[in-house]
């Protein structure tokens, strides 16, 4: 079998090549093309980005105007070469469009950059305040305060692993005073609470369950769009934002639970995966990091990380039991200014501060 290759270059190469050709075709010669950026390239936040876009000199411009992603960016009287600052984008790939009037026409080229964060997260570590008893039954998904109680989504779907539940829990005892199983064949994930409903994401099944936040009696059910899986919610007072293990963060409609948009976590080391259970907390994102011990903290506005908690060796050695998994559960009470953690299968839930490294 012969195999055939086609090779795909990039539009500014395409557009460019050939110029000491004079047979060039009168399609080519009138088209522009980017100079800078050039495509897929490293951007850091806060940094000036060299626009130039080039066009041939007969051609008459009325006006460019940028455009980053479905955003107005600026405009120029002619193709003159820009610095625009990057302070107010967001972080992650970025789609920059200039739009190129031209007598009574209007024509339309594009690029790409990737934008960076090279802020170094604030470090913190804990103080343990109190310690609850917590039921190692639950393999901890979503957790929330709210009205002096802690509502719990617990994941599983197997005899091994266990079978998902939504929990009513007792702080001071860690007591579950009400309980609803899900069938068998679903894993349970992140919750949120939202004017007397329970939001229930679930991992794999792309579909979100609403429930009377009283009675736990199923109301709703809603689809997933873009968001790859289920895995944590948390609310701001306005939108959802839900985390599908990569390091996107999704803003869903709290009427209607459909995606409008989505912020791309970074670092200063790059892309921040595997974001899990998420709180809003004065102003920021808090979000378990699966598999590790680290909380990110980050700016929902776009997406930088701007510090970190690591709670290594929150959970003593002596709860450890042959089922104690990774730490994931982050719930806040607004009112009290508490913050409280715990993990999967965890015997014990802690209220702690977090503490400056200094």
């Amino acid at each position: 079998m012969r195999v055939q290759y086609l090779f795909i270059l990039p539009l500014a190469l395409v557009l460019g090549a050939g110029c000491t050709n004079n047979n060039k075709s009168k399609k080519e010669s009138e088209s522009s093309f980017w100079v800078k950026p050039e495509m897929e390239s490293n951007v850091v936040l806060g940094e000036k980005l060299e626009m130039q876009i080039q066009v041939p000199a007969n051609k008459k411009i009325d006006s460019v105007v940028y455009w980053v992603d479905a955003s107005r960016w600026a405009s120029s009287p002619d193709a003159r070469p820009l610095s625009l600052p990057t302070d107010s984008l967001p972080l992650g790939n970025r789609m920059i469009t200039a739009k190129i009037y031209s007598q009574g026409n209007a024509e339309e080229i594009n690029t790409n950059i990737v934008l960076r964060s090279s802020l170094v997260p604030e470090k913190f570590t804990y103080k343990v305040e109190k310690v609850f008893d917590h039921d190692t039954s639950s393999y901890t998904q979503g957790l929330e305060y709210h009205d002096g109680y802690f509502y719990e989504s617990d994941g599983g779907n197997s005899p091994e692993t266990g079978y998902s539940s939504l929990r009513k829990v007792e702080p001071a005892s860690g007591k579950v005073l009400q309980q609803l199983d899900l069938p068998k064949n679903i894993f349970a994930e992140g919750i949120t609470v939202i004017d007397g409903k329970i939001i229930q994401l679930t991992w794999l099944d792309n579909i979100g369950f609403v429930y009377d936040k009283n009675s736990f009696k199923k109301i709703g059910e809603f689809p997933y769009q873009n968001s790859r899986e289920g895995w944590g919610l948390c609310f701001d007072g306005h939108k959802i934002y839900k985390s599908d293990g990569t390091n996107l963060i999704y803003f869903l409609n709290k009427d209607n639970y459909r995606e409008e948009g989505y912020i791309e976590v970074y670092d200063q080391n790059g892309p921040v995966n595997q974001l899990n259970e998420l709180e809003y907390i004065n102003g920021k994102l808090y979000a378990n990091v699966y598999g590790t011990n680290r909380i990110v903290i980050i700016n929902p506005k776009n997406g930088q990380v701007t510090g970190e908690a690591d709670l290594t060796d929150l959970l003593p050695k002596m709860y450890y039991y042959p089922n104690t998994d990774v730490l994931n559960g982050i719930a806040w009470d607004s009112q009290g200014k508490r913050l409280f953690v715990t993990g999967k299968k965890w015997a014990k839930l802690f209220q702690i501060k977090l503490v400056p490294v200094r």
